[in-house]
């Protein structure tokens, strides 16, 4: 599918809950937030039947998110039936990986590609304090279970947080001294009620550059990429700059997201959403929406001029 603005948007993000079993703080509010009802979330073969006209309009790369995608009841069941459709070239999947010791290899067998593993920091007091009690030893055991049942490469997703990890940066790129893994850090995006805690937390990547001025960077295999990729001289694994506020890459954009109620975000910087939930409940051909969707996907967010969305990020997906 080609936009207004000539990208190929060939990859579909899919929120399967709104629910995850950490309390980040760049994510979720103080006070939680509303759940969703049983009956406003996507079922499984509602999910099956959207990717199907995706696919059918030329999208070929899938990504599974949440909230926490593996707290999701039977989670494995919905990777095994995306698998199995022609024309997915890969299928995603972007966790916290504390329960990733349990499921990976079934999420392997069951078609999983790969995993991108949410970890803002290597200090046990310090992974509890941003996650509002999660157990870091729980996330390293993930990430050696994937590595062992080959849901690689494995990228690392770390925020930088502003007076909280930014004394780990060096510690995060030697990580790719010895391993092909890619540590990629993302700027912090002030989104939904934390916004604020964001903005004033906010650190741009140019910190990652300075503190580790060795990196060479290197070209990406792929060209929609929101990543700059660099690496250490004599470094195995890369390490990726997102940059969505100092240096905003929509331009090369090609993604939509499907959120875990039913609804589309052609961008996750807008409050623009279209509700297909009702349309595919009621045996309606989406086809023509979805087209449409596409065709009218904006040039670019609006972050730099204060414009934020409203919904939170664990209500969404990453």
């Amino acid at each position: 599918m080609i936009d207004s603005y000539g990208r190929n948007i060939n990859y579909l993000r899919i929120s399967v809950t709104d629910l995850c079993n950490l309390r980040c703080k760049y994510c979720m509010p103080e006070k939680g937030i509303k759940k969703a009802c049983h009956d406003e979330i996507l079922r499984f073969e509602e999910i099956e039947e959207i990717v199907k006209k995706f696919v059918s309009l030329g999208v070929n790369k899938i990504r599974i998110t949440g909230g926490e995608p593996l707290v999701r009841t039977d989670i494995v069941t919905l990777i095994k039936r995306l698998s199995k459709l022609n024309g997915i070239d890969e299928i995603a999947m972007t966790t916290n990986g504390t329960l990733l010791k349990k499921h990976a290899k079934a999420l392997k067998e069951a078609g999983l590609t790969r995993v991108n593993i949410s970890l803002d920091t290597l200090n046990d007091e310090k992974y509890k304090t941003i996650t509002k009690g999660g157990t870091l030893k729980d996330v390293l055991e993930g990430i050696s279970e994937a590595k062992k049942v080959n849901l690689t490469p494995i990228k690392l997703n770390v925020v930088l947080i502003k007076d909280f990890n930014e004394d780990e940066i060096v510690d995060f790129v030697n990580l790719t001294k010895d391993e092909e893994i890619d540590v990629r850090f993302i700027e912090l995006m002030p989104i939904g009620q934390v916004k604020q805690w964001s903005l004033n937390r906010y650190l741009s990547n140019e910190t990652v550059l300075k503190k580790v001025p060795e990196l060479i960077q290197i070209k990406s295999k792929d060209i929609s990429s929101p990543a700059k990729y660099y690496r250490l001289p004599e470094g195995k694994g890369n390490i990726g700059l997102i940059n969505p506020i100092s240096c905003k890459f929509c331009s090369n954009c090609n993604r939509i997201r499907l959120t875990s109620d039913g609804k589309l975000k052609a961008c996750l910087h807008s409050n623009n959403e279209i509700d297909i939930k009702g349309l595919i409940r009621d045996g309606k051909d989406i086809t023509e929406v979805l087209y449409n969707i596409v065709k009218h996907k904006p040039k670019e967010h609006g972050l730099e001029d204060g414009e934020y969305i409203e919904r939170e990020m664990t209500a969404i997906g990453g």
